[in-house]
């Protein structure tokens, strides 16, 4: 088999059609493996009703770069006539270098005109990409209201969600021939971690992909980078290394929860014939979302978190019907509970002279109130996750069904100002992201049910 032979032969296993090969083959790009399987979910985007954004992102030195200006320039480009391509990375003068760099290497067998002062390269058949740029935030608005049929974004995680959803609005198209898509590139860190973890990376590791496709990038990937470079990779220690060596989108820059470990803390099964002890916690929203957690003990002290509820814009006595149904599942009920602990603002008079604990009350679910002390819950927390690399334990684990939960823990920062405490964060109009989760779940850890001796003493 003949090396053109084999690169056509990994091509077509991961996914990539014989027309899509032709092109690289015609352009002289030869991607390497994952690359391609990147290209194969570019494709995807072309089917009614398949994918509208790839995300190709993890480890730095994967050549995600490379692969971006590739699907664009020698994929998309040459198959539909007029095709215009906004590619888009932070600060200016790095992109423009970067984009000739890739330039030169990649399009020497394709016939292109390129305009460095413009920085537009326009193609035979009137496609062209636009090299973009944006220094602060405020520069994407340059972009809003004008048309792409493809959007490229270098480095995503340096856009806040909502500058994100801004651009996603310029991808449309009047070509009937062409649906439009959006292709990032990224490592994990940055403003935009959380959103980007949720929307690409956590479908993808759940096995729920629809509007997206995640390719997850190693530095191993590259066979073109040089030994030294992954040595310096390797001589990184803490969240840098797992994150741009391994890729691991469970740690970012000033990760308050280090030691958790998807594969260590989080559940797929739970025998519940194991369970000594039922409680739950609520942390209470309206515009936010208000999450209940169900957890249980066993025998040896672990602390199961088993069944989460968690629901925005709803009243307490809808919560209420839900909250029972979740307790059902498990065959329990509400006075099964040793307890059942709200944090404190569920207990605050409103202005009619009401609380909400009292309109949980009367729905038949009795609230106390929980642990509020911050620092000392979230310690509690940490200790329970243990430290796989230091050989401790883990006491604490979560169900797999508890999605919200499993998505805030790893998002969540050291408190610059107060470092022992979690920086409070709320959920966006959209409801991605907040710490309600994170809330309930300190509450679940750290309040304690009271000792007889301590209920008799309360009552002399």
């Amino acid at each position: 088999m003949t090396e053109l032979e084999r690169y056509f032969a990994v091509g077509r296993a991961v996914g990539c059609p014989e027309d899509q090969m032709d092109n690289f083959e015609r352009a002289g790009v030869i991607l390497q493996e994952r690359q391609l399987a990147a290209s194969a979910a570019a494709r995807l985007c072309d089917r009614a009703g398949g994918p509208t954004a790839v995300g190709y992102g993890g480890a730095r030195g994967g050549g995600k770069s490379h692969w971006l200006l590739a699907q664009m320039g020698a994929d998309d480009c040459q198959r539909v006539p007029g095709l215009k391509c906004l590619l888009l990375r932070k600060v200016g003068k790095a992109n423009m270098e970067h984009f000739e760099d890739l330039r030169r290497r990649l399009f020497i067998g394709l016939a292109h005109e390129f305009s460095a002062y413009r920085g537009v390269l326009t193609f035979g058949n009137g496609s062209r990409i636009i090299a973009g740029h944006f220094q602060a935030e405020k520069d994407i608005d340059a972009y809003l209201g004008l048309e792409y049929d493809v959007i490229g974004i270098e480095e995503a995680t340096t856009l806040s969600s909502r500058k994100h959803q801004d651009i996603t609005t310029c991808c449309r198209t009047s070509k009937p021939n062409w649906r439009p898509r959006i292709y990032s590139t990224t490592n994990p860190g940055g403003i935009g971690h959380a959103w980007y973890r949720m929307k690409f990376v956590l479908p993808f590791l759940e096995r729920r992909e629809r509007e997206t496709r995640f390719v997850p990038a190693r530095v191993s990937d590259n066979a073109f980078n040089n030994p030294e470079y992954q040595r310096v990779l390797e001589g990184l220690s803490g969240w840098q290394r797992r994150a741009w060596l391994e890729g691991d989108w469970d740690l970012a820059a000033g990760q308050f929860f280090t030691t958790f470990r998807r594969d260590v803390h989080v559940l797929a099964d739970f025998d519940e014939t194991r369970a000594r002890e039922w409680f739950a916690a609520l942390d209470y929203g309206f515009a936010h979302y208000t999450v209940v957690l169900l957890g249980c003990t066993d025998g040896d002290g672990n602390l199961f978190v088993v069944d989460e509820h968690a629901e925005r814009l709803w009243l307490p006595q809808r919560h209420a019907a839900a909250v029972k149904a979740m307790l059902a599942r498990h065959g329990l009920r509400v006075e099964q509970l040793r307890r059942f602990v709200a944090g404190t603002d569920v207990f605050s008079r409103q202005s009619d002279g009401t609380t909400i604990a009292a309109q949980y009350g009367r729905e038949g679910i009795t609230l106390r109130p929980a642990n509020m002390d911050r620092v000392n819950g979230w310690a509690e927390v940490l200790q329970r996750l243990g430290d796989v690399e230091g050989n401790i334990p883990a006491r604490l684990f979560i169900h797999r069904r508890c999605g919200r939960l499993v998505e805030t823990l790893p998002s969540l920062q050291h408190d610059p100002s107060r470092p022992e405490d979690v920086l409070k964060v709320d959920a966006d109009e959209e409801g991605v992201g907040g710490d309600d989760a994170a809330e309930a779940l300190r509450y679940l850890v750290a309040t304690r049910a009271r000792s007889i001796s301590q209920r008799k003493l309360r009552g002399l």
